[in-house]
């Protein structure tokens, strides 16, 4: 029975071989890492921390990019007792100093020069730290190498070869295994406290509804700084999956086609990227394209509706979505690499008609819910059960129950030890044993959740309404014409937004109006372009009550973006800091004319 990581990991090396766990990018090409080279570079790592003086409960801060040496690290630290603080590789140098003196970390793991710039600069008043290591092959004065530690692990494992699985089971399912600080879209991160049961819990229970294989070749992409794809990785380590690593953002695309991967996570924002363009392109096609393959999906729509409420599907409508796949859908489909059986998306609420698209097309989107405090899964849709709009239902040995105010409780092996030397929000945080989401929401009859915003992000106009800005922001996001939008309207008379326009749509609708601009900053000020886009807006909410209607917009001339500490690793919005930095925007938007 697997209860700890360090068990997790002793199953792995000792039930799969395998010529590639890994894969990853070096000098252009995926270089593959077998289950025997990441077994010994994982134990002779741990040994070698160990007799450094490093500590069972001894915490390291891991910062770095995606790869099998973020693992090798994370397995060697907990293997012999330690803690591991993953930090995000955006974090400022300031952030990261917060993080790494708060959780009194030892050791600093970091993987890159760039990334070691940050820690040099904050180095001197870094209060208990005694140890630097650097994961490339050339280390800074006062800085070891990842290759100096294994040699002295070396060492030991060659006299004694049974002393690393001895040193790891001693580990026991309620021994915290991490720290992860939250996003802090409101004031300095929490450090929630994760344990291995935390992580092992939800990985294997995960891991059977999404149904993994050792054959599968996974694409991993978010940042494993963050729990979700932490614990999706964990999923197909558990399953003996490939693990391969995309670069970056700009080389997904390019990755998707290299490993041809069967199961891949995304935040929504990356579906709403792959919609609008693929929408983008249909809509500049002659009109016998468009026709087509809006035809096309129609279809799937239909076709999809009768399979997952499991009605009978007639042999026209399977030739018409066979038909529909060759002329329109498999173009798409070869775009992701032709292989995937599913996507997984978390992070942020998925808008439900682009999910419904996905689905239409062929590709099946998993979404679910949870938060770091939650290990994170709550609630996961299933290939048997996915309902649009809803993150899914409640995993096995999750509770989930809805407050009295509406807000999401959950209870099981899956919540926090608590938040690290914060006795008080750790207090508040639980209601008799019940984890306190911040999130509001309710079960349908079926036990699906459905979320409609932060508790905190809820704006009560001056009026008195209560109005989800969440909602309103997913509905918009499906917009061609726009790319990020923040919903404002606390105490305010009406509800207005800051949007960020699809520029390349946007300057070629101002073209065809003959609308001169000379730069981004001059057009998103033209009076004709902010009525424009306002339409489209409205256009695109015409459902909403006449109180959550958007009546006034400000564009704005350029992205939010991680670095201003305007969204979250997880890339969602800080509302505090936005509202902040365009109050005298928005404060114009309220003005009486």
């Amino acid at each position: 029975m697997i209860e700890t990581l360090n068990q997790l990991f002793l199953h792995n090396i000792k039930s799969y071989k395998k010529a590639a766990l890994f894969l990853h990018k070096q000098s252009g090409k995926y270089r593959p890492v077998s289950s025997e080279e990441f077994a010994n570079s994982v134990q002779c790592f741990s040994l070698g921390l160990k007799d450094l003086g490093h500590a069972s409960g001894d915490k390291l801060v891991l910062l770095a990019e995606n790869g099998p040496n973020w693992f090798v690290t994370d397995f060697a630290n907990v293997c012999m007792g330690g803690v591991t603080v993953p930090i995000h590789t955006v974090l400022s140098p300031e952030q990261i100093k917060y993080i790494i003196n708060n959780s009194e970390a030892k050791i600093v793991v970091s993987s890159s020069p760039e990334l070691w710039k940050k820690i040099d600069q904050v180095k001197a008043e870094l209060t208990d730290v005694n140890l630097f290591i650097t994961l490339g092959q050339t280390a800074k004065e006062g800085v070891l190498s990842i290759d100096k530690v294994q040699e002295r692990g070396k060492k030991i494992a060659q006299q004694n070869p049974a002393q690393f699985e001895e040193m790891a089971m001693t580990t026991q399912p309620d021994d915290l295994a991490a720290i992860l600080y939250t996003s802090g879209t409101t004031g300095n991160p929490k450090g929630v406290m994760l344990t291995h049961k935390n992580f092992i819990s939800n990985a294997l229970t995960g891991s059977e509804i999404i149904i993994l294989s050792e054959q599968d070749t996974n694409l991993s992409f978010l940042p494993i700084s963050h729990t979700l794809e932490r614990i999706v990785v964990l999923a197909y380590f558990y399953n003996g999956c490939t693990i391969a690593f995309a670069e970056n953002m700009e080389t997904l695309l390019e990755n998707l086609l290299e490993i041809k991967p069967q199961v891949m996570v995304c935040a929504p924002r990356i579906f709403e990227k792959i919609y609008a363009g693929v929408i983008d392109k249909v809509l500049s096609s002659s009109p016998l394209k468009r026709k087509i393959f809006f035809w096309a999906v129609d279809v799937g729509k239909k076709y999809g509706h009768k399979k997952l409420n499991k009605l009978p599907i007639s042999s026209t409508l399977t030739f018409k979505r066979k038909l529909a796949d060759k002329l329109a859908f498999s173009k798409i489909i070869a775009l992701t690499g032709g292989r995937i059986r599913l996507f997984g998306s978390g992070g942020a609420p998925l808008a439900k008609d682009i999910a419904e698209f996905f689905y239409a097309i062929g590709l099946v989107i998993l979404e679910g819910y949870g938060l770091t405090e939650t290990s994170p899964i709550i609630t996961l849709n299933s290939l048997d059960h996915i309902k649009f709009g809803s993150p899914g239902r409640p995993i096995p040995g999750v509770e989930v129950k809805i407050a009295e105010d509406g807000e999401i409780l959950t209870r099981g092996p899956h919540v926090m030890k608590g938040y690290y030397k914060m006795e008080a929000e750790t207090e508040a945080a639980f209601e008799e044993g019940w984890f306190r989401t911040g999130d509001i929401g309710y079960l349908d009859e079926e036990g699906f959740l459905f979320i409609t915003d932060r508790k905190k992000d809820i704006i009560v106009t001056s009026g008195g309404k209560n109005v989800a800005p969440q909602q309103i922001e997913n509905l918009l996001k499906a917009n061609p014409f726009i790319t990020s939008i923040m919903v404002i309207g606390d105490e305010r008379k009406f509800i207005s937004a800051l949007v960020v326009p699809n520029f390349e749509k946007l300057e070629e609708y101002a073209k065809a109006e003959n609308i001169s601009f000379t730069d981004r900053t001059d057009l998103v000020n033209k009076n004709e372009v902010i009525d424009f886009v306002l339409s489209e807006v409205q256009k695109s909410t015409p459902h909403l009550a006449a109180y959550e209607q958007v009546r006034k917009i400000a564009l704005l001339d350029k992205d939010f973006e991680m670095d201003k500490d305007e969204i979250t690793p997880t890339l969602k919005i800080k509302r505090n800091i936005i509202s902040k930095k365009y109050q005298d925007l928005i404060d114009s938007l309220y003005t009486e004319l």
